[in-house]
Formats: C-alpha cells, structure tokens, sequence
C-alpha cells in the first residue's frame, strides 16, 4: 500500500515529507502540484480531500471516478464558480444579498456533484461532519462505488443545472469523459 499526498504548498510538502520520514512511513508521498495536473497513477482505493479550494474539488472527484476509487471522501470548500454564474431576476431574491447568494451557490455546487457521483455510479452521502462551532465549511460528501450508475439522478441533476443555467467544471469534465 502506497499513500500519496498533494497541495500547492511548498512548506506544506516539505514538513509533511519530513514528517513522514521521521515516523518511518517510506510508503506515505508528498508532493507538490494541483490535483487538475497530477497524472501519477491510473488506479486508487480511495481519494480524501480537505478543504480544496473551489474547482479543486472537482477536479479530485473527477480523477476519483477517472481512478476507480472504491472511496471517495471530499470536505469541499469555496464554491465560488456557480456563484459567479448565479444571475437573473428570478433568482433575485437570493443573488440581492451577498451571504444568501453565496449559501445558496454553496449548497447547489454539493448537491450538483453529489447528484453526478449518483449518476456515475457512486452511493453518495452528504453529511455534517464537524459541529458548526469549529468550521462553517463541515460538510463531508461521503461516496462508495455502487453496482450500478444512475440515469435518473444524472438526468435530474444536469436538469437542475440547466435550470438555472449552472456550468460545474465537475459536470463538464465527466461529460467529456462519458464521451470519449
């Protein structure tokens, strides 16, 4: 068994490395790169992410479902990009007041990839993971590889993208890979 960790932090890697080291854990690997970009292996048994910034998450679920991972584990954090594309007056109400505009995108982008993890395969949870008093980012999407992929919950969910005219990275990259 082979651990690898990722982040953009080049301190990061250097005190978890050394750390590693320190404990004897020669299988446990940090590096140093984006998810989006990392191409060191074809197959996992599980991808834990925490607090990945934004469309980092998406990309992680992505190479998850690319990788096969049995286990997906995910604390998403910053979800800026559909707050971006939240617009119109039907949605006035809620784009009229910054901290609801920004709950709301928040909650959309989890349901979305929870709905696409469905979609493509995955027994998929979402949960609170940690009490709000220590994190208002708590929210864990807990996915395990299923039998069956579901065709309902991948229509419904692109139907709700539609109708509000969402683009999610993680929805067009497993759109591309369901094509190739």
């Amino acid at each position: 068994m082979r651990i690898i960790g990722l982040d953009l932090k080049k301190d990061v890697i250097r005190k978890c490395s050394r750390l590693a080291e320190k404990y004897g854990y020669g299988k446990l690997k940090f590096y140093e790169g984006s998810i989006e970009e990392f191409e060191g292996v074809d197959h996992v048994d599980m991808v834990i992410t925490l607090h990945a910034c934004d469309t980092a998450t998406d990309y992680a679920l992505y190479k998850a479902v690319r990788w096969g991972a049995d286990v997906i584990l995910s604390v998403p954090c910053c979800q800026h990009e559909l707050n971006k594309q939240l617009s119109g007056d039907r949605l006035r109400p809620v784009t009229d007041y910054g901290i609801l505009k920004e709950r709301f995108a928040a909650m959309a982008t989890d349901a979305i990839r929870g709905g696409l993890l469905e979609g493509v395969g995955y027994e998929t949870q979402i949960l609170e993971f940690i009490d709000m008093e220590h994190t208002p980012k708590n929210l864990l999407i807990r996915a395990v590889k299923g039998k069956h992929a579901s065709a309902e919950k991948w229509n419904k969910t692109l139907e709700f993208c539609e109708s509000f005219g969402f683009k999610p990275t993680l929805k067009t990259l497993l759109e591309e890979e369901r094509g190739r």
